[in-house]
Order: structure tokens, then C-alpha cells, then sequence
């Protein structure tokens, strides 16, 4: 027999569906252990004022506490067998959502502003964890433990048990009319956040040239303007929500008051609607109106995490996004790395390569391109006239909207990239430069060495570097970015984006003579205004803006 696979968010490893199971298991017996409780509770107030005889209180008590216990124990059971399936579960929806925004270009229209992954990934991610734990115990809770009510409340009263009936169709019906708008409420706050995030984040990295451009007030008008957006749908959000609660009780309000009067009523004998042939008694009707704030009591819960539920499917939603698969490029598969030699194919080679961004003209058209493996090339051109652009196709950064470009190794495991504006983290010298690679200390020595670091990392030490690498030369921290790559034995093939902009001629001339040093026995292609720094290459490549054509000879 097949079993029904969990809607969205509810997949997870293999033990996932059994630890589910058992949570909402928990959770129906405890909801459920009510009804023995309200049966001792409803014989031993009858016995009491009746004459029949006096109730054993001691034993009813214990009895009474010892399911409350039981019921205490399952909600706890269930609560943390729930938690226990959905971190896990949210775990994997993050880190598939951190694989999909790294495989995302860095530049170019599909780009995300870091502030609005980073909202994605932290704060509307931890809004997923309600729903993934509470929902599917809540669904299945509503739908078991009122029938369950109604089956004991029928036993004594079928007259009940039809209001019970008649009132609780209601409630689910308005909560799923209201639920379409929450979650649409919902998607839409969640994007508002994410967007004013990355507004925010990329304005504060500018502060210094909007304070020399005098566009700080108007950057804060538009900071309120994004903030009162947000304000607004925030509170739509919760005046559905609170909607969704009045909706619930208004009904439950009415089941639980009608069945009261009936009973009511019947035990003053002004309702001649007797319960299956003789009229309702006192242990009876004190039972069922024990039962009746029970049967309404999972849909309550099922309400509260209504807006959960809202919330956490846009949440899911959001990661789904990130996670989604970006247009492959025209690669072929990767092989293992040949030893090099001459007669093999290019390190690199472009053909009919066109690229353009949104849609403006193209930058890139028609263009081809052969790198030869150990080859030195250099990208010279003005601004916009594609040498980054070109860079960013190499690497893989930038899909190409026709043509192929063909790397004779796996670039995604073998390259360098060197960029202009190196990101410098809190950690040592070392540690940045090993940036989490499991590498020896003697190839690390080595980079230093290739990068000309030794001053610095010696001034360093074993001191943490501020985030963004204040303290450090410019020229610092590009020998930094040089050691990162020189670190690695298996990157063959090194890619530098502008490595010598806005240093003086000597660091210039320094950080050129490194990169011919970590170049010896690489692949290496820069692009650069740097005509010194282009004149150390085997090739220079004339670019001008949409005149492209490249001689592969």
C-alpha cells in the first residue's frame, strides 16, 4: 500500500515519517485522555450531590492527577518529536537554498542583493520552524480527536452530538476562505522584508559616497518610505490572523452555548428532546458539557497555527526559489585532470560567445577565444568593453546567451579567482587564506612565500583581522587574494580581475611579479588597464567596446 507523501515542507530524511507519526500520535492520545478525566470528574460531582452514596474522593483524585500526568507526558512527547523532525528538515531546505545561491551568477540581471539572501536565509527561514512543527500534529489532531468527542458525547446525548456536528463544518470552511489570504499576505511581508533588507545593506556599504554625493536625506526618505510599506503589510498580516481567531471562536462560541442551553433545559425539564429514550441526568449532562470546550479545543489549536502555517509555506517558498536550479551553461562534463603536455586540447576556449546584460545591447558578440594550457594572456581594453565580462563567462560566474565555452579541466574545482576588491574575514592571515580547505601548513608557508606576505603575516601573527580587512594595505590584502589561489596545488587555471587598480606603481609593479611567480605552470588570463602588468603576459587582447573580434593565433 502506498503511503501519501507530506505536502510542502514536509519532506526530510527516512525516519522523518516515523517521528512524525509518533508526534501526532502523542498528541491525539493526550487531547484524547480527556475524555476518561471528564467521565471520573462528571461521576464523582453527581455522586456527591446525590443520594445514591459518597464517591471514594482519594481514589477519583488520583485517578483524576495520574491522567493529567499521562496527558502532561504525551505533549511533551509530542512537542519534542515534532522539533526533533523539523530542524533537520529546515536544514536541508537551507542548505539546498545556500547551494542554489552559490551556484547563482555573482554579477549580471539574476544576481540576489546579499541582504535579501541573507534575510532568506536567517530570519524568514526560522519562520518555517513553527509550521514544520506544529501544523501536521494540529491537521490531524482536528480531524481525530473531535470525532472521537462526538462519539462519547453521542453514547449519552444524539440531540448533542448533532449540534456538535452541525457547528464545527463551519469553522474549518471560513479559516480555509481567510487562509488563501493569509499566506498571499504573507508572501508579499516576507518580500517587503527581504527587499528593504538588501536596501538597507547595500546603502550603509555606500554611506561614503552617498555622504560626497549630499544623497543621505533622500536615501532616508526612501528608507521610510520602504519601512512604512512594510509597517502596513505587517498589520494586514496580523488583522488576518486575528480574523482567523474571531472566526473560530464566534462559532465555537455557538456550538459550546447551544449545547449548554440544551442541556440546560433538559435537566429543568422545559425540553422534551430525551437522550435515546430516557431524559438526559446530571452525570450525563455534566459529561457532555466537559466534552463540548474539548471537541472545539484542536480546531483552536488548528487556528493558532493557521498564520503558521501562512507564514512558514511562504518561507519554504522563498528557499524553494533560491534552491531552484540557474540555466546550465554549455559545458562539457567534467574528466580527471590529464597531465599536461602539448599536443593537448586548450585550457580554454570560447566559440561564438555572446553575452549581453538585461536587455541592452550585447557586450560580448560572436566572440572566439583559444587559451593554450600553461599560456599567460591579458585583457586590455577600456571600461565596457567586456574584460570582466569575459572573466565572469571563464569562471562560470555569467552565463553566456549563445555559444560554448569548453575548459579542458573541471573549472568549478580548478580555478583562481583573483578579484579587485578581495573580501577580507575576521581571522588570521592564515586563516583567511585557507578559507576553510583543509590545507597543510607547509603549503600555506608556501603561498605566503609566492605572495610575498611574509611582512605582514609576521606583523599579524596569530591576531584576528578586522572583517573587510581594516588595517591592511590595499596591496595587502590583493597578496592575500594571490596567496588564496597560490594555496591550492590543484588550481590550474587563474583568473585576475584588475589585480593592481588603485595601487601605487611600486605595489603594482610587486603584485605583478607575484602573479608571474604563481603563474609558473598555470593558466592565467587578466584583465587589466595595467599596460606594465599586460606587457609580463604571452598575450595581450585589444578590446574595444562592441568591437570584439579576438585572432585565436
Amino acid at each position: 500500500m502506498n503511503r501519501k507523501q507530506p505536502s510542502d515542507g514536509e519532506r526530510g530524511s527516512p525516519d522523518t515519517y516515523a517521528r512524525l507519526d509518533a508526534a501526532t500520535g502523542c498528541s491525539i492520545l493526550a487531547a484524547v485522555l480527556w475524555v476518561p478525566q471528564a467521565f471520573l470528574i462528571a461521576d464523582c460531582l453527581a455522586a456527591l450531590i446525590s443520594a445514591a452514596g459518597q464517591p471514594d474522593l482519594p481514589v477519583t483524585a488520583l485517578a483524576v492527577a495520574g491522567l493529567g500526568l499521562l496527558r502532561a507526558l504525551f505533549d511533551a512527547a509530542a512537542v519534542r518529536l515534532s522539533f526533533r523532525r523539523a530542524r533537520p528538515t529546515l536544514s536541508m531546505r537551507r542548505e539546498a537554498a545556500l547551494g542554489g545561491l552559490s551556484a547563482r551568477p555573482a554579477v549580471g540581471p539574476g544576481r540576489m542583493a546579499s541582504g535579501e539572501a541573507a534575510s532568506i536565509l536567517a530570519e524568514q527561514a526560522d519562520l518555517a520552524l513553527p509550521y514544520l512543527t506544529r501544523y501536521r500534529p494540529a491537521r490531524v489532531k482536528a480531524v481525530a480527536v473531535p470525532l472521537v468527542m462526538v462519539l462519547a458525547v453521542l453514547f449519552h446525548s444524539w440531540v448533542a452530538a448533532v449540534i456538535l456536528l452541525v457547528s464545527a463544518p463551519l469553522i474549518p470552511l471560513f479559516m480555509a476562505l481567510v487562509g488563501w489570504q493569509a499566506r498571499a499576505a504573507s508572501e508579499r511581508q516576507l518580500a517587503a522584508t527581504g527587499s528593504l533588507n538588501g536596501f538597507l545593506l547595500d546603502r550603509l556599504r555606500g554611506m561614503t559616497t552617498l555622504r560626497s554625493l549630499g544623497a543621505v536625506d533622500r536615501t532616508a526618505g526612501r528608507l521610510r518610505q520602504n519601512a512604512e510599506d512594510l509597517r502596513e503589510r505587517t498589520m494586514r498580516v496580523l488583522a488576518i490572523a486575528f480574523l482567523s481567531s474571531a472566526v473560530l471562536e464566534l462559532f465555537a462560541a455557538i456550538g459550546i452555548a447551544m449545547v449548554a442551553v440544551y442541556v440546560g433545559f433538559s435537566l429543568l425539564g422545559s425540553i422534551d428532546l430525551s437522550a435515546w429514550g430516557a431524559p438526559i441526568d446530571f452525570r450525563s449532562g455534566l459529561f457532555v458539557l466537559l466534552l463540548a470546550p474539548a471537541f472545539f479545543e484542536p480546531l483552536r489549536d488548528l487556528s493558532a497555527v493557521w498564520h503558521d502555517k501562512a507564514a512558514g509555506q511562504a518561507a519554504l517558498a522563498a528557499l524553494d526559489r533560491l534552491a531552484a536550479p540557474r540555466p546550465q551553461t554549455h559545458f562539457r562534463a567534467a574528466r580527471p585532470a590529464p597531465a599536461v603536455s602539448e599536443t593537448m586540447e586548450p585550457a580554454v576556449r570560447l566559440s561564438g560567445v555572446t553575452f549581453g546584460y538585461g536587455d541592452g545591447p550585447y557586450v560580448l558578440e560572436g566572440f572566439d577565444l583559444s587559451v593554450s594550457h600553461g599560456q599567460s594572456i591579458a585583457f586590455v581594453g577600456p571600461s565596457g568593453s567586456g574584460k570582466s565580462t569575459l572573466l565572469a563567462l571563464i569562471a562560470g560566474l555569467l552565463v553566456p546567451d549563445a555559444g560554448e565555452i569548453r575548459p579542458a579541466q573541471d573549472r568549478q574545482t580548478r580555478i583562481g579567482w583573483i578579484g579587485p576588491s578581495p573580501h577580507v574575514f575576521t581571522g588570521t592571515i592564515r586563516s583567511n587564506i585557507r578559507l576553510g580547505r583543509n590545507l597543510p601548513a607547509e603549503a600555506v608557508d608556501a603561498a605566503i612565500r609566492t605572495a610575498r606576505l611574509e611582512r605582514a603575516a609576521a606583523a599579524y601573527g596569530p591576531r584576528l583581522l578586522a572583517e573587510g580587512g581594516r588595517g591592511l594595505s590595499g596591496g595587502e590584502v590583493m597578496r592575500l587574494a594571490i596567496a588564496r589561489a597560490a594555496a591550492d596545488p590543484a588550481c590550474i587555471l587563474l583568473l585576475a580581475d584588475e589585480p593592481t587598480a588603485h595601487l601605487d606603481d611600486e605595489t603594482a609593479r610587486d603584485i605583478a611579479r607575484s602573479l608571474t611567480t604563481l603563474a609558473k605552470g598555470r593558466t592565467l588570463i587578466v584583465a587589466t588597464h595595467d599596460m606594465e602588468l599586460a606587457a609580463r603576459m604571452d598575450r595581450i587582447i585589444m578590446l574595444e567596446p562592441k568591437i570584439l573580434a579576438e585572432a585565436a593565433e
